[in-house]
Formats: structure tokens, C-alpha cells, sequence
């Protein structure tokens, strides 16, 4: 049952100032899916400290996780940077998902009655936006609602029952790029985290030929000659290793990506079927 008031935004249904993970923790929240940059910032430095703690103070405690720990703390200066870019990517995506069950959850709003006989018009569109508006706060941060809310204001206001499915698909085009652009700063960090791991290599590959350059010249030193290969050795582990952690970083937010992606195209297309069997259906009954 929607609040009799609706003005009263406090008893709404879906109340977007209260369930929006970022509004929730004192952040401006971003529309739809989009992020807080800031916030998300925010999360992924406490996420890389988290994570450098762990490895510095506990997992470095094993003899078994030497290997795993120097890859991140003995290669230079390049994995603190590839992990950075990692967390906040991850922050990113998380923050996202959260975002889109909250969209979801207006698919689950029936402002419009479920009689099979009820006509959409000009009349009766203005209790279907009165109602809708009581269940949520505000809706313009809904994707769904928004649409809805577009279509019949439009027909109550000027009447254009022949256009509002025309409304619909234009603002559905609308959404699509507000999602797709969500992506941007993501996308940049798929293109950097790789580039880290190559400058990596590149130094690690310069480190290398360094000490093999000095190997050679105190080859006739036994214990000279031991060190300088350490040197080398070092060079080359720092050049795959912090590859290897970019590669795997870079995979890991590419699939995530994809997965949220995946996501948020079938919520778009729900959105359709939804405007399409309680909107558009209904307006064609009452022109006919």
C-alpha cells in the first residue's frame, strides 16, 4: 500500500536518500549506477592499506608466503601503483552492484493497476504518476521510475498518447549512455594496470643488463661474481613478476567488468518489458 501522502517522502516504498550505499556512509551518490569518485577513491586506498598490512605483518610471518609477499613488496615501486588502480577498480565495480539491486528493486513498484481492462489515459495516467510518486522518494534517481514518470507527464500535460512510446524509447536510449559512460574511469584503469606491468619489465629488464654488465667485469671474483647474479636475478624476477601481478590484476577487473556489464544490460532490457507490458500495451487499448 502506497503512503496517503504523498508528499510524504519519508514513507516511501523506495526511498533512494536512505538506500544508496554511498548516501548511506555521508557521499553525494552518483546518478544510477554511477559512482562518488571520491568515495570510491576513499575505498580503494583503505582497501591497498588493508591489503599491504595483511601481507607486511601477517602473511610475511610464513616461510610458504615469501615468494607471494615479495612479489608485492620487493619489486619496486610499480605493484604499489598496479594495486592501487586494482582496489579502486574493485571499489568501483562493488559500488556499482549495490547500486544496480536498488535499481532493480522498482521493477517491483505496480503503480499501474494489474487489471487486464484498465486504459491508460489522459484521466487515469494522473492517478498512475500520483501513486508512483508516493512510493518514491524522488523519481528522477530511478531509471525505471524516471522513464515512467517522462512518459506520463508527457500525456497528461499535452496529451500525446500516440508519442509516449516514442518518450520511452528515446529516454531508454538515454539510460543506455548514462550506463555505458559509468564505465569511463574503469575502462582506464583495464588500459593502465597492463601499461604499469610493461614499465615494470622495462626496469626490471634494465636492472638486469646493469648487473650483467658488472658480472662480467668481476667475473675473475668469485664472491663478486655471486653477488652481481643476485643483482641480475633480481632484475629479471622484478621485470615477469610485476607482469605477472598486472596481468592477473587486469583479468580479474575484466571479467568482474563484464559480469556487472552483463548485468546491467538485462536490468535495461527488464526495463523495457516492463514499460512495454504496463505502459505502451495499455496506451494502445485506449486509443482503440
Amino acid at each position: 500500500m502506497h503512503p496517503t501522502n504523498p508528499f510524504d517522502k519519508s514513507a516511501a516504498t523506495l526511498n533512494w536518500s536512505k538506500s544508496d550505499p554511498e548516501q548511506r556512509l555521508g557521499f553525494s551518490g552518483g546518478r544510477y549506477t554511477s559512482v562518488n569518485i571520491s568515495f570510491t577513491l576513499v575505498a580503494g586506498i583503505l582497501l591497498t592499506t588493508t591489503f599491504y598490512l595483511v601481507v607486511i605483518f601477517g602473511l610475511r610471518q610464513l616461510e610458504s608466503a615469501k615468494f607471494f609477499c615479495d612479489m608485492f613488496t620487493e619489486r619496486g615501486i610499480i605493484p604499489y601503483f598496479t594495486l592501487f588502480f586494482f582496489f579502486w577498480a574493485l571499489a568501483i565495480l562493488h559500488t556499482k552492484s549495490r547500486k544496480l539491486s536498488l535499481q532493480r528493486a522498482a521493477l517491483r513498484l505496480k503503480p499501474v493497476p494489474v487489471d487486464p481492462d484498465f486504459i491508460l489515459n489522459r484521466e487515469t495516467a494522473r492517478d498512475v504518476l500520483l501513486k508512483l510518486r508516493g512510493e518514491v522518494d524522488d523519481t528522477r534517481h530511478f531509471i525505471l521510475s524516471n522513464r515512467v514518470d517522462r512518459a506520463l507527464s508527457n500525456m497528461q500535460n499535452l496529451g500525446l498518447v500516440s508519442d509516449v512510446s516514442n518518450i520511452l524509447a528515446t529516454q531508454a536510449e538515454f539510460d543506455e549512455d548514462q550506463l555505458a559512460s559509468s564505465y569511463s574511469l574503469v575502462n582506464g584503469f583495464l588500459w593502465a594496470i597492463p601499461v604499469f606491468g610493461f614499465i615494470g619489465t622495462v626496469l626490471g629488464l634494465s636492472q638486469a643488463i646493469g648487473a650483467f654488465g658488472i658480472t662480467l667485469k668481476s667475473a675473475a671474483d668469485l664472491s663478486a661474481l655471486k653477488t652481481s647474479l643476485q643483482d641480475v636475478t633480481g632484475g629479471l624476477s622484478t621485470a615477469f613478476e610485476t607482469t605477472l601481478v598486472a596481468l592477473v590484476c587486469a583479468l580479474i577487473i575484466q571479467l568482474l567488468l563484464s559480469f556487472i556489464q552483463g548485468q546491467e544490460a538485462q536490468f535495461l532490457d527488464d526495463c523495457n518489458d516492463y514499460c512495454h507490458s504496463n505502459i505502451v500495451s495499455k496506451l494502445k487499448l485506449a486509443e482503440s
